[in-house]
């Protein structure tokens, strides 16, 4: 049976990027149902794809970085309105800011909502002042969401130790966004390469574990010189933690590392690299382990919530203690100097558990199970293959 009436879902982000980037699957699996979808969020080049794809997109001043509490009270005034204008049958707010003020704005709007922690971020990596303030928030942001959801059992349980989820029996462990393992299939390691290739994925934030990185890679080098260490993603983005285009370009001119600048498709690079380094401080849930594990390349990473929830130590990776540039590097080494057949096993594991546990479809299943839940519409039920 399909939609049995129209439904309207909002998804609300501090980026559109990320709406277009981490959840296509979602998106075109509620547009194939024939679902209306609006995406709320700050203006970027990510609009006219998601335009194309039949989205309604709004842009919504989210301040990541900023602690002005005027912008704050813009954001939420903001997405109030827009959820009293839309009436959306849901709401499913990502991220720290959209979490708080979305949630607030929907319950003042009388719009269910669902709040997704795609990653706990600063708020609990720093002690500061805004730190604190933002987890007083959170506490009173969630009274009102109908489900609160956690990517990894280690961020429920820091919520719940917390004393931030005042409706404790709403919580749900999501494990993950999925991946969509046609896009990201299994791809074989070049074979008889005269270098190694270390490379990490992300926006570049020191608390992404950048600095033991670059550190890391200048031990290594000194033991092998043909090693290569790359970085992809985005520098001097709206982030406490983010590290500036010139950091980056001495560490470049010192030719420790390569910047490759940014992509909208992470696949060849991935695809190119020997090894997936994450040293972060702590994840929700990374997507670029994830499609690591997906084309069947071995990881190195902290062990840290998020992390070690997708790396197996020693069976799909290796994980290395946080914020330690010598264990890094140790692990690295220790990669290196693998077979590599055994570094083709440990891809080939790791694709097996993005198979049996991270499946896309899987998720996109809870989303359409929790939306039957709380709008009592119903979807054509679709079992992955």
């Amino acid at each position: 049976m399909t939609v049995s009436r129209p439904l309207h879902v909002c998804l609300v982000c501090n980026t559109a990027w990320a709406i277009h980037t981490y959840r296509p699957g979602l998106i075109k699996a509620l547009l194939a149902q024939g679902a209306r979808v609006t995406v709320l969020a700050p203006y970027d080049r990510t609009f006219a794809p998601l335009q194309a794809w039949g989205v309604t997109c709004i842009d919504v001043p989210i301040h990541s970085k900023g602690t002005n509490p005027l912008a704050d009270l813009k954001t939420l005034v903001t997405l109030w309105r827009h959820y009293w204008a839309l009436k959306p049958d849901m709401a499913f707010h990502y991220t720290i800011k959209a979490n708080i003020y979305g949630t607030i704005a929907a319950a003042l709007a009388r719009v269910k909502s669902i709040a997704v922690t795609t990653g706990l971020g600063y708020v609990f990596i720093q002690r500061s002042r805004a730190a604190q303030v933002a987890k007083q928030l959170y506490k009173i942001a969630f009274r009102f969401p109908h489900e609160v959801w956690f990517l990894n059992p280690d961020d429920h349980r820091t919520f719940v130790d917390a004393g931030l989820l005042v409706h404790p029996e709403r919580a749900e462990l999501l494990r993950s966004e999925g991946i969509d393992l046609e896009q990201f299939p299994l791809t074989p390691i070049a074979a008889g390469k005269p270098d190694f290739v270390f490379i990490l994925v992300g926006r570049l934030l020191w608390d992404k574990g950048v600095a033991e990185y670059v550190a890391a890679a200048r031990a290594v080098k000194a033991r092998y010189p043909q090693a290569r260490f790359q970085l992809l993603g985005p520098v001097g983005v709206a982030n406490p933690s983010a590290i500036s285009k010139q950091e980056v370009e001495q560490w470049v001119a010192e030719g420790v590392v390569e910047w490759l600048g940014e992509t909208d498709d992470v696949r060849p690079y991935l695809s190119a690299a020997d090894c997936v380094v994450l040293p972060s401080y702590r994840e929700g849930m990374p997507r670029t382990l994830l499609e690591a594990s997906a084309l069947g390349r071995p990881i190195v990473a902290t062990r840290v919530p998020g992390c070690r929830d997708v790396v197996e130590d020693g069976v799909t990776g290796l994980l290395c203690e946080v914020r330690s540039a010598d264990d890094l590097a140790a692990k690295m080494l220790q990669m290196l100097e693998m077979s590599a057949q055994q570094r083709a096993h440990m891809g080939e594991l790791g694709r097996a558990r993005m198979q049996a546990e991270f499946d896309e479809r899987l998720i996109i299943q809870r989303y359409f199970a929790a939306l039957t839940t709380h709008t009592g519409v119903r979807f054509e039920e679709k079992r992955p293959s």
